[in-house]
């Protein structure tokens, strides 16, 4: 075979080749995973990853979205802030996604704001958070302070509780959550002496921070735990508490073995799900509370339908490293899988993927019926749900005991409560 016929084959079999690329490129649309798979936030947010590949599957197995399969581009934050936003960079001026699904904690959104803002990307943020925020680059899906924080107080007022101890991890969520809180909390007519954990005042004597925090991974709870249980002698008292992640272990750990009970000090969290509760020793957290936009324990047809469908999923995945007994589902994994078909009809509404075109179509008020009951969208990027507080049972479950139907989502609460 001559060299001229040779070259005129590579340049054919070439051709073909990047043909067949830029067609699987035009039958795709590229989406944007971004979760801590490693590190101290890797025991929640795993099973954000799979939650989203579980949906990216259910609507590729219908079609897709605007004709086009979405195609995941994971990656890993790694419990990294400054990480996550090199991950966000890359998702967005390398791979070119659509937009992302992603970050837990609010340092992690905060670490990849600018990056979005700059890339005019867009966000899907699913978790719980401090509020005080309004961007146009972040559909926040997450419950805000009053669709967790100010329900669960309003519970525990109802039940004869005068004596709240406020308790985080030491970053943004907490801090801002529980300065509203305190706020709060002195507008319903709890007294400061009553708000434990200490406070931190500035040189005019205003007070920029309330409760007690402790870092990432901390284990060393013993000191804290004593504090409360002092607190909590005239029996009148209960726990906040924000903290976040794995440190959750060693807190509840040693909160069972100093004697507290849910009947002598309730603690109420706002970052421990379902999901976090197979980490827990849940048999001796029986009748704690946890206060979110979704439970597992939701008897509808819905929810009954998503939770077999996710498990079905599990068992037929061959996703490397999944995690496949004992799974369960809970409000950041459903506010992820909401937040995926909220955009997929914001596109569809749209006829585009354009984010200023998906954008506008997002704020002009788009429902879903999910499995926690109807989510719609509002024009501050924040969605309107349902909420419910539930008590733990001895397998990790929720017993549903309270609910709030269609709480609007605001993010601005500081300085509200007088």
């Amino acid at each position: 075979m001559n060299n001229k016929l040779v070259s005129l084959l590579s340049a054919g079999a070439l051709a073909l080749g990047a043909s067949l690329g830029t067609a699987r490129a035009a039958e795709t649309v590229k989406v944007g995973v971004l979760h801590s798979l490693s590190g101290t936030m890797a025991i929640s947010e795993t099973s954000l990853r799979d939650i989203l590949l579980f949906t990216f599957d259910e609507i590729n197995a219908k079609g897709g979205v605007l004709g086009k399969k979405i195609e995941p581009v994971v990656v890993d934050g790694a419990s990294n802030w400054p990480l996550f936003a090199e991950k966000a960079k890359q998702l967005l001026e390398q791979d070119k996604v659509a937009v992302t699904f992603g970050c837990w904690t609010s340092v992690s959104r905060k670490s990849v704001l600018p990056v979005f803002e700059k890339n005019n990307g867009l966000l899907f943020y699913p978790v719980q958070y401090e509020g005080e925020e309004e961007s146009q680059n972040v559909a926040y899906t997450a419950e805000a302070v009053n669709q967790q924080a100010t329900p669960a107080v309003d519970y525990y007022l109802a039940e004869g509780k005068k004596k709240f101890y406020l308790l985080g991890s030491d970053y943004v969520y907490p801090q801002t959550t529980n300065l509203v809180l305190l706020e709060y909390l002195l507008s319903k007519g709890v007294k400061l002496e009553n708000i434990g954990g200490g406070f931190r005042k500035d040189g005019s004597g205003k007070i920029i921070s309330a409760g007690k925090y402790t870092p990432f991974g901390h284990t060393d709870y013993q000191q804290i735990v004593a504090e409360i249980k002092q607190f909590a002698a005239s029996g009148d008292a209960c726990v906040i508490s924000t903290l976040n992640g794995d440190t959750n272990v060693p807190f509840f750990k040693e909160y069972a073995a100093s004697g507290l009970t849910a009947e002598t000090c309730p603690v109420v969290s706002f970052s421990i799900s379902e999901d976090e509760f197979r980490g827990l020793p849940a048999k001796q957290l029986v009748g704690q509370l946890g206060c979110w936009t979704y439970f597992q324990s939701i008897d509808t047809p819905a929810n009954k339908k998503f939770v077999a469908d996710f498990q079905a999923w599990l068992k037929k995945s061959n996703v490397p490293g999944l995690v496949k007994e004992g799974r369960v589902t809970c409000s950041p994994m459903v506010l992820s899988y909401v937040g995926v078909y909220l955009w997929k009809a914001a596109v569809e509404k749209a006829g585009s993927f354009d984010v200023d075109k998906v954008r506008a179509a997002y704020k002009s008020g788009i429902s879903f019926d999910g499995p926690g009951g109807k989510v719609t969208t509002q024009k501050n990027m924040h969605v309107t749900k349902n909420v419910y507080i539930g008590e733990t049972k001895a397998d990790g479950q929720f017993k549903i005991v309270k609910s709030f139907n269609n709480v609007y989502g605001e993010p601005w609460l500081k300085g509200k409560f007088k």
